[in-house]
């Protein structure tokens, strides 16, 4: 097979990572983007987002000559607006150069054809591939002015951006080496995204066949926790629960072993604040430095890079963690001492949870009572309520589909630990204790490792 030599202005297709090939240009890269080392690769736009990223060469396809296979394996309304996108471009291209042929002396010479050319990014004409409800970013600008910092008066921290999108798609990754432990639902995710800004990510995982796609994607490969935590400057963990988050520093091989003075471990898991405090203690004692930072959000969330981020802890490991959050997420919060993340996060999923289970009853309810369950949802949607999270976990419902997003079995874990949260506190918990009842008995009709929707289940057998 011939070699296709790509220059800038070229329409491509690129992959990149777990996601299908998608139309974009080769860009000229901000000055302060360093190219990836040892790599040969293209800084790639793509049309529809505001996303960039550098693309290794055997990863891109011209545009032209692969449109109708990557059409035909492709599917989904973001793809087909960012390939509309690209042949409106085109045509309006087009008519410019016809206009420009059009045009000659009084004696009928046209002046001469120029090249075809494909827009940069500053030039006008590339707004018209934004979605207009988008706002544009330009990559050339310093990440400090497109956040904004709001300081309050807790001392807690938020970093929001309001186009993730645009702000992950020029991040500047930070030369410390990244650790990765646990690949799940959400793992998963975060690891692409960490690999798809630039970042220099070591992963393991407990069944290691999950680490190959990453390393096909640019990742090594740690044998153990131990030799990731050792390799690696900042190693993050996210795990299932708190015993297993606790195994994976303190169990054989495990995280504590490879700490050495100034070594950062970030654990991303929702646990209860006594397993933080625990981690916190082991890892210090050993020189290391210590931030908790679970994260608000779903596994397509996790994809998206769009997670939220409750970190506490070492405010310092926070800042050197910055272009891993901004690459992961859409915003992050920093809460304090160790321990704060854990109880907010378990507040979060504990109205989640409550929330889901009072959504699956009230559909239940219609079904029982003879109303349409759709029309209860099409009300549902256009009044104070609706939201994204509404309308596709009811439609999952409704179309059977428990396809898990967040495992029921962990928003379970997380009521429980948030109903011992208040029960240490001597503050009631009664509305989450109930939905624990309703996701337990699902528990027990085998939903534990579907979508937390599924709790739709134990209220019809």
């Amino acid at each position: 097979m011939a070699t296709v030599h790509l220059r800038i202005g070229d329409l491509v297709w690129g992959k990149l990572g777990r996601y299908p090939p998608w139309p974009g240009k080769i860009v000229s890269p901000p000055k302060d983007l360093k190219k990836p080392r040892g790599k040969k690769c293209h800084f790639v736009k793509f049309f529809g987002t505001e996303d960039h990223a550098w693309i290794k060469v055997e990863q891109l396809k011209p545009y032209h000559p692969h449109k109708e296979e990557m059409i035909k394996i492709n599917k989904g309304k973001r793809f087909q607006q960012a390939v509309d996108a690209v042949e409106d471009f085109l045509k309006k291209l087009k008519g410019k150069e016809q206009n420009s042929e059009g045009k000659g002396d009084s004696k009928g010479k046209k002046t001469p054809k120029k090249p075809l050319k494909i827009l940069d990014e500053d030039d006008e004409d590339l707004s018209a591939l934004r979605d207009p409800s988008e706002k544009p970013a330009s990559s050339m600008e310093p990440i400090s002015k497109r956040l904004k910092i709001i300081e309050e008066d807790t001392a807690s921290t938020s970093i929001q951006a309001a186009d993730s999108t645009a702000i992950n798609g020029s991040v500047t990754p930070t030369d410390k080496r990244i650790g990765f432990l646990g690949l799940g639902l959400m793992g998963s995710g975060i690891v692409s995204n960490l690999l798809k800004m630039g970042h220099v990510v070591t992963v393991w995982n407990r069944t290691a066949e999950k680490c190959d796609l990453f390393i096909q994607e640019g990742a090594r490969l740690g044998r153990t926790p131990a030799e990731v935590a050792s390799m690696c400057d900042i190693t993050f963990s996210c795990v299932s629960d708190p015993k297993a988050a606790r195994d994976l520093v303190l169990g054989p091989s495990g995280v504590l072993q490879g700490i050495r003075p100034g070594k950062c471990y970030v654990e991303m898991s929702t646990v209860d604040p006594e397993t933080i405090t625990k981690l916190s203690q082991v890892i210090t004692s050993r020189g290391g430095r210590f931030l908790e930072a679970p994260v608000a959000g779903s596994q397509q969330l996790s994809n998206d890079g769009m997670l939220v981020i409750l970190a506490a802890g070492d405010r310092t490991v926070y800042e050197d963690c910055s272009s891993c959050f901004q690459a992961m997420g859409k915003t992050s919060f920093f809460l304090g001492e160790a321990g704060n993340a854990a109880r907010m996060m378990l507040i979060l999923n504990m109205v989640q949870g409550s929330f889901m289970a009072t959504i699956a009853e009230g559909l239940t309810l219609a079904q029982a009572t003879g109303q349409s369950q759709q029309t209860f949802l099409d009300i549902l949607c256009q009044g104070q309520m609706a939201s994204t999270f509404v309308d596709q976990k009811c439609q999952n419902i409704l179309q059977g589909n428990f396809k898990p997003d967040y495992y029921l079995k962990h928003i379970q874990k997380d009521l429980r630990l948030a109903i011992s949260m208040g029960d240490m506190a001597n503050h009631p918990t009664p509305m989450a204790a109930a939905a624990n009842e309703v996701y337990k008995r699902a528990k027990a009709l085998d939903q534990s490792d579907n979508d937390i929707s599924a709790v739709y289940r134990a209220y019809i057998h």
